[in-house]
């Protein structure tokens, strides 16, 4: 069977060794590079299926990073890394295209469980039926999967796959509530834990493209204590 490629960027020496001993041991290919330079040589090289990308990295920041790759590459997972913990980090790196974030320090534990969940989600897409690639409309919106660009009445907007597979699931389910658990596992692959925001910063990113007014959203309505709910 073939391993799974995972490129760790890293530019703390102990951490980089640690994360590749630790995922060596657990049967995956790791290469690794200590700044971004080297990071998009790596890349381009090895074809990874997974970035584990430090954001403060020299020569090119992770942030910088992960929007360069998602500029031609939407397929590629990325994990960053942030040492901060603040949620405008969370949301800037989830804006440009990460699959998911942790924040340092990290147990081992919910690290390998992560890339096992991230690999396996993308893996069971890759293996799944056709995508859907037919136009999604509601209300002035209406997006093309296919280019990843649609419009809201006039203006145009841009959205990530990952906005697409939400925006699909959503549709399919109009009217329904969607546990978070539903969902995570649907679109990230994701058991749900507590402290998790991932879904929530894409929710939030969504509104911003979709909704005329964020705050007080018309089309995806948060369910406290549960989840999320569609209305077309």
């Amino acid at each position: 069977m073939k391993k799974e490629r995972i490129l760790i960027v890293e530019d703390d020496p102990a951490i980089l060794t640690g994360l590749t001993d630790l995922l060596d041991s657990e049967g995956y290919e790791t290469y690794t590079a200590g700044d971004g330079n080297a990071a998009l040589r790596a890349y381009a090289k090895e074809k990874p299926d997974l970035l584990i990308l430090d954001i403060m990295i020299p020569e090119k920041s992770g942030y910088d990073l992960c929007k360069e790759i998602r500029k031609s590459d939407t397929k590629t997972l990325i994990m960053m890394l942030t040492a901060k913990g603040q949620e405008v980090d969370k949301v800037v790196g989830l804006e440009l295209g990460a699959d998911d974030y942790m924040v340092k320090p990290f147990g081992v534990k919910e690290l390998l469980a992560r890339v096992r969940a991230i690999l396996r989600r993308r893996g069971a897409a890759d293996s799944s039926s056709p995508k859907d690639d037919r136009p999604i409309c509601f209300g002035d919106i209406n997006i093309d999967p296919k280019t990843l660009k649609g419009k809201k009445g006039s203006k145009d907007i841009a959205v990530s796959l990952r906005e697409v597979r939400l925006l699909q699931l959503f549709a399919r389910h109009a009217g329904e509530v969607l546990d978070r658990s539903v969902i995570l596992d649907e679109i990230w692959g994701l058991r749900y834990e507590g402290t998790t925001r991932t879904l929530d910063q894409h929710i939030a990113k969504l509104r911003q493209k979709i909704e005329d007014k964020p705050a007080r959203p018309c089309y995806i309505k948060t369910v406290h204590g549960v989840g999320y709910r569609f209305d077309r």
